[in-house]
């Protein structure tokens, strides 16, 4: 399965009250240190917060980094988080 894949799994599992949307860009990068950019190693996610009350910001980036810290052992080098 693809990381990308994996990730939007990982993250709709634990985060259920919000809209995920996980782009790779890795293309992006591509000649950077020799990198190919054919391996996803840099990921966007957009999330969009479904309910009506405040969410907490720094809690949700403590959370994605907690539940991706496998991915990022596996190669996983950039991520952005765009909470909309």
């Amino acid at each position: 399965m693809k990381r990308s894949k994996r990730i939007e799994k990982i993250l709709q599992k634990h985060l259920s009250d919000f809209t995920i949307n996980v782009i790779d860009n890795s293309h992006s990068h591509r000649g950077h240190n020799n990198f190919d950019g054919t391996r996803e190693t840099h990921i966007i996610l957009e999330i969009n917060n479904h309910l009506i009350k405040s969410i907490n910001r720094l809690e949700i980036h403590k959370k994605i980094n907690f539940l991706l810290k496998e991915e990022f052992e596996m190669g996983l080098h950039s991520l952005q988080i765009k909470i909309i």
